[in-house]
């Protein structure tokens, strides 16, 4: 990957462990599990825990806030990204033998597009600081709010106004994205659970520290 005009940065000093911001928020890190498209733990998650930029851990409070108030809470699979896992993917998407979690994952994409259909990207947003991917759970019944596809499925059904999903499907994918989209962030085109502080504090900086809460609390 070139770094091109971007920079690279460990300083982990303007972040915050997003579940101190969120106390009642959901986890599941997948990136620090081996369920995820690659199929192994991610280089750089070394916690299964979310860390944000201060500015927009503040702004994902306001919106959990909105969403409990509406009876949901959030369930969150990925925020900060270190810059390391993404060359980690970077690897795996120039591996073509390896198709492990493609039954999962992108059954009916070829790997070799991942990144030119727009499923990855080399300079990912996550990395910057104040991206995240999320759903939301239903406080009643504890489910997830059925969205008509799953996380980190790379096809057509993940698309944020993907047609072919019920009007249920379509009412929930709303309800996210309205607060969302109300509270300052922009979605993804290409993944209904992706979502990025427009006013984000870092542009062109991406950080490299560990995924980790030792690296906000030193």
């Amino acid at each position: 990957m070139s770094e091109e005009k971007h920079v690279i940065s460990t300083d982990a000093g303007d972040f915050v462990v997003l579940s101190d911001v969120v106390p009642d928020m959901i986890q599941e890190i997948r990136y620090f599990s081996t369920y995820n498209f690659v199929g192994d733990r991610i280089e750089g998650y070394e916690q299964p825990v979310a860390l944000m930029t201060k500015k927009a851990a503040a702004v994902v409070a306001k919106c959990a806030a909105i969403f409990k108030e509406m009876g949901y809470i959030i369930k969150v699979y990925d925020t900060y990204r270190p810059f390391r896992a993404v060359a980690h993917f970077c690897r795996w998407g120039e591996d073509l033998a390896d198709q492990r979690m493609k039954y999962a994952f992108y059954p009916d994409v070829d790997k070799a597009k991942v990144f030119e259909e727009g499923f990855l990207d080399p300079w990912s947003g996550h990395s910057r600081g104040s991206t995240i991917d999320l759903t939301l759970v239903d406080m009643k019944t504890g489910l997830e709010l059925d969205m008509g596809g799953t996380f980190d499925f790379f096809g057509g059904k993940s698309y944020a106004l993907y047609e072919g999903i019920t009007d249920e499907q379509k009412a929930n994918r709303m309800i996210l994205r309205k607060v969302m989209l109300d509270n300052g962030f922009r979605p993804a085109k290409t993944e209904w659970w992706h979502f990025r502080l427009i006013d984000e504090p870092y542009t062109d900086t991406y950080f490299d520290f560990p995924n980790s809460e030792a690296s906000v609390k030193k």
